[in-house]
């Protein structure tokens, strides 16, 4: 969550996120119109496009030397592309594609999948536990997990009711977070085994789409949003544990009926129960727009940060201790200059100095992101550097190295 990539009708954008008030531009290509995916390696010199005037080709750059890497074309059009260390996966309608990234030889082609029409797939950032999960049937929401390295099926997972609306796993690939069609309800169970650990209800009164399912790198956090204008970050914590010196009062007091009932009740009915509210939520000024949200650390701080379909960038201050209503605190355009829509848009922002002060009061309790598993927060990363050798597999790839990759022939 250090960078953003978007996809434009003239090409497509790179940018650092090390920053608050400044938007680094890393790259900016105007070679191929229409982009419609752009996947970057975590912050190195290594993204995958994809084109309208081309669907069916998959395009692989070294951008800071301007080179193409390779490119690859399938039998449909293709409709996600996720990437790891280790891995690079491409998704279409009723396949999946598995290359090796080192050198990217197809290693693995899922045919026959069931009908996947928006090419819902999530692979799991760290490396050392490839894990690949995707839709098990077209008609109920059940996930296929498959590990990634060993390239084999690890398990099915009956995640929901309906179709699958969303796929996310963690920093580490030791848990997964979905949400079905209705978009009422978000699962998360543990990786490999598929167990579920917690069960969030986002809302009960209306079905919406949830375009984006995201935990924050110390996976303590999970974020949602949806077509809606509210977002919603639940914190992954097992209420027992919670609140253990909670002071006595009557809310109190019903909450550890409830605890105490749901030994005595059915599975169905104490699952209900036991469901948590969001922790946090953020209001948008857009409703029925398509987002992407992340729970990044930028300068120290936990921040959301919101990008919108219309060429936004939102980014919010997240209260790490008592949630609430996140504070805005910065809107970018990623469209051209926008400064004086910028401007004239943080005028009318509320004064930020005392949430943000709070929010600074308590950075030392904020768990540092430079110690998470394949993650570096800057690693001289931040603008298509080199990727600090540690946090490659065996067999390491230097992307700003000469022989990065072994002679393609395609």
């Amino acid at each position: 969550c250090s960078s953003l990539a978007i996809g434009t009708t003239t090409g497509y954008r790179l940018f650092s996120l090390s920053s608050v008030e400044q938007l680094d531009q890393v790259h900016e290509s105007n070679e191929i119109p229409d982009v419609y995916i752009v996947e970057r390696l975590f912050s190195s010199s290594l993204v995958v496009v994809v084109s309208h005037a081309k669907p069916q080709q998959m395009n692989v750059y070294h951008f800071k030397k301007g080179t193409e890497i390779c490119n690859y074309s399938y039998s449909s059009k293709i409709l996600s592309i996720r990437l790891n260390r280790q891995r690079l996966v491409v998704c279409l309608e009723e396949s999946i594609y598995i290359h090796n990234i080192k050198d990217m030889k197809l290693l693995k082609t899922i045919m026959d999948t069931p009908p996947n029409t928006t090419g819902l797939c999530a692979l799991s950032i760290n490396h050392a536990n490839s894990y690949l999960a995707y839709p098990g049937s077209a008609t109920s929401g059940e996930i296929v997990l498959y590990d990634g390295n060993t390239l084999k099926p690890a398990c099915t997972i009956p995640a929901h009711d309906g179709p699958l609306a969303a796929l996310t796993f963690n920093s580490t690939g030791s848990k997964l977070a979905s949400a079905s069609e209705k978009g009422t309800v978000i699962r998360v169970f543990s990786i490999p085994g598929g167990q579920k650990l917690y069960e969030f209800r986002r809302g009960m009164k209306r079905y919406v789409n949830i375009s984006s399912l995201v935990f924050s790198m110390d996976s303590q956090f999970l974020c949602a949003s949806s077509n809606t204008e509210t977002v919603h970050i639940f914190k992954l914590e097992h209420l027992t544990d919670s609140r253990p010196e909670e002071p006595p009062s009557w809310s109190g007091y019903m909450g550890k009926m409830f605890q105490a009932a749901t030994n005595y009740l059915p599975a169905q009915v104490s699952g209900m129960m036991s469901q948590d509210r969001a922790f946090a939520t953020v209001r948008l000024n857009i409703s029925g727009q398509r987002n992407i949200c992340a729970l990044s650390t930028i300068q120290k701080l936990p921040r959301l940060l919101v990008t919108t379909s219309d060429g936004h960038l939102y980014i919010y201050n997240l209260d790490p201790q008592d949630g609430g209503e996140c504070v805005l605190i910065k809107n970018h355009s990623l469209l051209g200059s926008g400064k004086m829509e910028e401007n004239k848009e943080n005028d009318l922002q509320p004064p930020v100095p005392q949430s943000y002060a709070a929010t600074v009061a308590r950075q030392s309790t904020v768990p540092s992101t430079s110690t998470m598993p394949g993650y570096s927060e800057d690693g001289g990363a931040l603008r298509g550097e080199v990727i600090p050798e540690h946090e490659f597999a065996t067999g390491p790839v230097c992307l700003d190295d000469e022989n990065e990759f072994p002679p393609v022939s395609i």
